[in-house]
């Protein structure tokens, strides 16, 4: 089943960002309950909140739905956000990355789906977007603007070939740019440099990149599970070999050729449904 949610109207009088026409809306996948039998039972599906790359100029349908069918093969709930993008800046596609996790914990009995089990998956400046929610969740902003910033806060993030560090020798420049338009200066790109903002309260991650992006180089990923690392917060680390930016399922619905990447979802899927194992300090050993 298919909903179409036009819910994410955000309040431009709560927040320091220039105000477009653009209407963000949710696009809600959810697997049959009738007839078929599905991997989860009503209650118990895990969600995948959709977060299309696109280096915050455009979002690219190549990492949107057919991302979404992968997941709900899986027996997963999927929703796509359709953000705000440039000429919008920071913080209006967090806050309503945030709006969307909210909306989705909040409705979980409708959609049959467990509200401690919602995942953001973000792709390339999706991924940035997708890690922001994981380390701005309870930041200043979110909770000047929702209050309760426990309902925002997601429960874990798959980050794929995710853009992260301000790093010049690291950094894909286009997305700060379009990210923070006329406010695009040292300080803030520094705040945007995600690797920085991590603490022990930033959800465990899943993250894959490969070793031949040029695009956004897998340092990205790197330094930011390193940081996870030294917070002890779990995460799961891929460096595929090969395979150019942007290879989405990395399979030939979205790739010229098949792609050896093209397991990811599968191991997502896996690290979603584990327990996440907790990592202790050396003085609690």
């Amino acid at each position: 089943m298919i909903y179409e949610e036009n819910n994410i109207n955000l309040d431009y009088s709560k927040i320091d960002a220039e105000k477009t026409d653009f209407q963000p809306y949710m696009r809600v996948y959810v697997p049959n309950t009738e007839g078929d039998v599905v991997k989860y039972t009503a209650g118990t599906r895990p969600t995948i909140v959709i977060l299309p790359g696109g280096g915050y100029g455009f979002r690219s349908d190549r990492e949107g739905e057919p991302i979404a069918m992968k997941f709900l093969a899986h027996g997963y709930n999927a929703c796509i956000v359709s953000y705000s993008v440039k000429p919008a800046t920071f913080p209006s596609a967090l806050l309503e990355a945030l709006s969307a996790i909210k909306y989705m914990r909040e409705n979980a009995e409708r959609f049959y789906a467990d509200p401690n089990k919602i995942y953001v998956c973000g792709f390339s400046a999706g991924g940035h977007l997708a890690a922001s929610t994981g380390v701005f969740w309870n930041d200043e902003v979110s909770k000047k603007y929702f209050g309760d910033v426990e309902a925002v806060k997601p429960n874990g993030l798959i980050l794929s070939y995710p853009v992260i560090t301000c790093d010049p020798k690291y950094a894909h420049n286009g997305s700060f740019r379009s990210l923070l338009g006329n406010k695009d200066t040292p300080e803030n790109r520094e705040w945007q440099s995600l690797e920085k903002r991590v603490t022990e309260s930033t959800p465990p991650a899943f993250i894959w990149t490969t070793n031949g992006d040029t695009l956004v180089p897998c340092e990205n990923s790197i330094l930011f599970a390193l940081a996870l690392r030294r917070n002890y917060v779990s995460v799961e680390l891929h460096v595929y070999e090969k395979t150019e930016h942007g290879s989405a399922t990395g399979d030939t619905i979205t790739c010229e050729r098949t792609m050896r990447v093209h397991n990811w979802i599968d191991m997502a899927c896996e690290w979603c449904d584990r327990e996440r194992m907790i990592m202790k300090r050396p003085e609690d050993k």
